[in-house]
């Protein structure tokens, strides 16, 4: 018996679809993750993805986003993350299992 799983995406999901913002909310229970749009010059964003996960698949996804992270700085060279104007301070980011 195969551990291999074959997954099928439509066209329309195959597109993806951009977004500049993430924006993460959880209860006991669930990850919500709703991936957004906001375009400059204007004050009003829109939401064009939600994604809602388990805890554990939320630990999980982040693991993978690390470990891809760490995969494209070792090849392209480290992310620079800007200040945007409502941060005061840069973002510093701790892989888990760390701190």
């Amino acid at each position: 018996m195969s551990n291999e799983i074959n997954f099928e995406i439509s066209e329309e999901v195959a597109e993806g679809v951009y977004a500049n913002l993430a924006i993460i909310a959880h209860s006991s229970s669930e990850f919500v993750l709703d991936f957004a749009r906001i375009m400059p010059g204007t004050d009003k964003g829109q939401v064009k993805s939600r994604v809602v996960l388990a805890p554990e698949q939320a630990k999980r996804l982040l693991m993978s986003l690390q470990e891809n992270i760490r995969k494209y700085e070792k090849n392209f060279g480290e992310i620079q993350i800007h200040l945007l104007p409502h941060e005061q301070e840069p973002i510093h980011i701790t892989p888990v299992g760390e701190a």
